[in-house]
């Protein structure tokens, strides 16, 4: 892609925007986190790129608002460097997949 390494420069956005995401999203607490990292699935068939964050922290509380965020951000990032291609793009089914830690514990999507 003429503007760079799109994949590469979302990701970066993403692991950013997880560190800001108490700074993005009000009430929500500033955490240390401990582990920041965003990874894609290309799907020819379908045109299509998943994208996963994973998020942690030493401390009692869950990451879910930091990895949620880090996602869409990254879906962003993707999204204004290949607008000019196509502006149709979507972001879909951006969702918890799992969360373990805080008051309620360990969660998974069925």
């Amino acid at each position: 892609h003429k503007k760079g390494d799109v994949l590469g420069i979302a990701r970066i956005a993403g692991i950013m925007a997880a560190k800001k995401t108490a700074d993005l999203v009000p009430l929500c607490h500033p955490l240390a986190l401990t582990k920041v990292s965003v990874d894609f699935v290309l799907d020819s068939e379908t045109d299509s790129i998943h994208c996963r964050a994973t998020v942690g922290t030493s401390g009692q509380t869950g990451v879910e608002m930091e990895a949620l965020t880090a996602v869409q951000v990254t879906l962003l990032t993707i999204y204004d460097m290949c607008k000019a291609v196509d502006k149709g793009m979507t972001m879909t089914n951006i969702r918890l997949l799992e969360k373990a830690g805080g008051k309620s514990g360990h969660w998974q999507r069925n």
